[in-house]
């Protein structure tokens, strides 16, 4: 049973002063509302020490004190993708002390630290780094208004979610080798890519299909998918055409079409996606299909395709307008990735 709160200073001194004047401990308790026990105990203290402060508490001590914390939060600062093994192993080490998994992980909270799953970020080497904080740096200018006449596309990976039902179980200990607390795992599970287009005005067309593609059937997407979506969204109002470095993108016959076409594009830095407001919609389509789970290919496609068109026109016009924000979050950073 837990200690209770400590009795107010104030409280104490009027027992010490109802003492003083030789009222017994039992009429002091039931004046004030406590316990006898708590009015012998002050009184006794008082006797004693001549004081009525509560002394400190005799609890067990720590083994780390606020040096030792101070330097373990500087280490788990500088090696941020250190275990906590490898952290208490340093930690015995250093303070030559013996440490404990436990104590370590208690001390690391202790710290105001917690430990948590990393963002997937992709890998920038400094001349990518460079070349993206230049090119935020030169579009830095461009008004909201001039974002939305962007038509956004990209395209992304589905999977079917059977199995991958999360890392974590609620069981007794002894249910470890229950089948309901495993987790299942496929070698290749069904996929599905996706192709789409959006801007601030709306939603553009889907394209779903199965394996990878090639500057000949992304033409041939462009000319289905896009150049339809841009007549619908735009009505004739000039626009610029946005995607990514991706081989079938760049292919010479891709941007010759493209100049036929005379379809304005605008230029990307490779390795951007937080830069595009298409990746957003991306992980909201994919978080509703973590929670909807279909179990098919058929089902993954239906839901796809429902979850793309119940998108927001608000929604869209919020992602857009955060492109100046992204901006001046890559510059501030030097061309590294960012939080969007």
């Amino acid at each position: 049973m837990g200690r209770e709160s400590p009795i107010p200073p104030m409280l104490r001194r009027k027992k010490v002063e109802q003492y003083q004047k030789e009222v017994s401990q039992r009429k002091i308790a039931k004046s004030l509302k406590l316990s006898s026990s708590t009015v012998h105990n002050i009184i006794q203290r008082f006797r004693e020490s001549g004081t009525i402060s509560v002394r400190k508490g005799q609890g067990w001590k720590t083994i780390l004190d606020a040096r030792d914390l101070q330097a373990l939060r500087r280490h788990c600062i500088t090696y941020r993708n250190a275990t906590v093994m490898e952290i208490t192993t340093w930690a015995q080490e250093y303070f030559q002390k013996t440490l404990s998994v436990n104590t370590i992980h208690r001390a690391i909270r202790h710290c105001r630290l917690k430990l948590y799953r990393s963002k997937k970020k992709p890998y920038l080497n400094m001349i990518q780094k460079r070349r993206c904080f230049l090119w935020a740096k030169a579009h830095l200018k461009w008004t909201v208004a001039k974002w939305k006449t962007v038509l956004w596309s990209d395209k992304s990976k589905f999977e079917v979610l059977f199995g991958k039902l999360g890392r974590h179980v609620i069981r007794t200990k002894e249910d470890k080798d229950n089948p309901s607390c495993y987790q299942r795992s496929v070698q290749k599970p069904a996929s599905l890519m996706v192709w789409g287009c959006m801007s601030a005005c709306g939603m553009g067309s889907l394209h779903i299909w199965k394996g990878t593609i090639n500057a000949e059937r992304y033409i041939q997407v462009l000319e289905q998918h896009m150049l339809p979506s841009r007549r619908r969204l735009f009505q004739g109002r000039p626009c610029i055409f946005q995607h990514d470095n991706a081989r079938p993108h760049t292919a010479s016959i891709t941007t010759s079409w493209l100049r036929r076409r005379r379809i304005r594009v605008l230029k990307w830095p490779a390795c951007s996606p937080d830069l595009s407001p298409i990746e957003n919609i991306w992980r909201i389509i994919k978080r509703k299909m973590r929670q909807r789970r279909p179990k098919t290919v058929e089902q993954l496609e239906a839901c796809i395709r429902q979850e793309w068109d119940n998108i927001p026109i608000p929604k869209l016009e919020q992602l857009v307008s955060s492109v100046p924000r992204r901006l001046q979050t890559v510059i501030k950073r030097r061309g590294d990735a960012t939080q969007w």
